[in-house]
């Protein structure tokens, strides 16, 4: 049987070392054997209920056989409030206590003013007194447009441009404008239109569209600094400017013009590039073969002039031989590049023995620019027979013949 069970004969608390509970029921246990065990959880409720009923000024009850209950203290209209309001104290603690995370920061507003600013972290501040407003600070937003607007030649084109901002300041952010967004939205609308009506049309559409970016890009941060609202462009896109679309086919025919045209003015600028350097280096050549050329003239005409200086200091010395020799160098240059032979036909003349196969081979390979007058004179050709003839008699008859050569 278990010691504990109701109604048993077993009484006895294993931890209370053989004892015995009172037999009147009071619960005060046995004083011979003492109770060392650990108190019964149902008397450690009655004995907390007890006590907070004291706190609050109730009657506690004794223990026993539930008997009589004694007089208890009056109660204390001040305990059940200040135990109210140290738990709201301490809840009202508790829940001041935020975590900012990396990415963020906090702006703190203590009683709508401006307090400061919070980094990363485990922070706290008195709830209902601060106002943390959390503010992202390395997310990169994006806005996008599409405006019909004015150019500067008075013409209508259609404009698609996007931006993607960071927030720099979050004090500015959050005190400065009350909806940065849309103040974004309203300066970007700005600025593009002051850009766009200071440009022609063909400039938007075609070359002009990186240049509108820029401005566009630079005039809208210089209205943002100017607000105040502590946001910073990272990039501008113009992602498409078209006309509109009743004069679309017409701006994509002007268009494909021009960048035939572009085409043909590229193709002529390499054919340039190709013929342009031969033809100097043509004309550079002509110019050192002239120089050349003048050179070598102007080099030979001074030879030649030295060479007559030469001549005329020994003319000086010995005019007639000179003047004998001259003649005669004048006349072997004329007579060597003819092939006439000269020959005096006189009987007293003396036997000039001429080269004949040397002089037919001249002839024959000068024939093709030059006529047949280089042909001997029959009666010189029938004397240089008859000579031939006597020869031939006089050296079989006497072998001590002689001819006589003369020039």
């Amino acid at each position: 049987m278990a010691w504990n069970e109701p109604g048993g004969g077993n009484q006895h608390d294993p931890w209370s070392g053989g004892g015995r509970r009172g037999g009147n029921g009071s619960g005060d246990g046995g004083k011979g054997g003492g109770n060392q065990g650990p108190p019964d959880l149902d008397e450690a409720l009655k004995k907390f209920q007890n006590k907070l009923n004291n706190m609050l000024g109730g009657r506690g009850k004794r223990g026993g056989n539930g008997g009589g209950s004694g007089g208890g203290k009056p109660r204390n209209t001040f305990a059940l409030p200040g135990l109210l309001l140290i738990v709201a104290l301490a809840i009202w603690a508790a829940s001041g206590f935020y975590l900012v995370d990396e990415s963020e920061r906090g702006v703190v507003l203590r009683f709508g003013k401006y307090q400061e600013t919070v980094t990363p972290g485990l922070q706290w501040n008195p709830p209902l007194i601060d106002d943390v407003r959390m503010v992202n600070v390395t997310r990169v937003r994006s806005i996008s447009q599409t405006q019909s607007m004015l150019t500067q030649d008075e013409n209508i084109v259609s404009v698609e441009i996007s931006a993607q901002y960071q927030v720099a300041d979050p004090r500015d952010y959050v005190l400065n404008v009350r909806n940065p967004e849309l103040s974004l939205e309203n300066a970007l609308d700005s600025a593009l239109r002051h850009v766009v009506g200071g440009t022609d049309m063909i400039e938007i559409l075609t070359s002009g569209r990186a240049i509108l970016g820029s401005s566009v890009s630079s005039r809208l941060q210089s209205y943002l600094d100017s607000y105040g609202t502590g946001i910073t462009l990272q990039t501008l896109n113009v992602e498409s400017t078209s006309p509109p679309d009743a004069v679309q086919d017409a701006f994509d025919d002007v268009i494909r013009a021009r960048e035939d045209r572009q085409r043909t003015i590229n193709q002529a600028m390499a054919y340039a590039n190709a013929v342009i350097p031969e033809a100097q280096g043509k004309a550079q050549r002509l110019i050192e073969q002239g120089q050349g050329y003048r050179e070598s003239v102007v080099a030979e005409a001074q030879g030649q002039a030295n060479r007559f200086n030469a001549l005329l200091t020994q003319y000086e010395q010995s005019p007639d031989i000179m003047r004998e020799r001259l003649y005669l160098e004048t006349l072997s240059e004329v007579y060597s590049g003819t092939s006439k032979v000269m020959v005096d036909v006189a009987e007293q003349s003396p036997l000039m023995v001429l080269p004949m196969d040397k002089l037919n081979s001249r002839t024959s390979s000068s024939a093709s620019g030059q006529s047949s007058d280089s042909q001997l004179d029959p009666q010189v050709l029938q004397r240089l027979q008859n000579s031939e003839s006597s020869s031939s008699t006089g050296r079989s008859g006497n072998n001590n013949g002689a001819l006589r050569e003369g020039r």
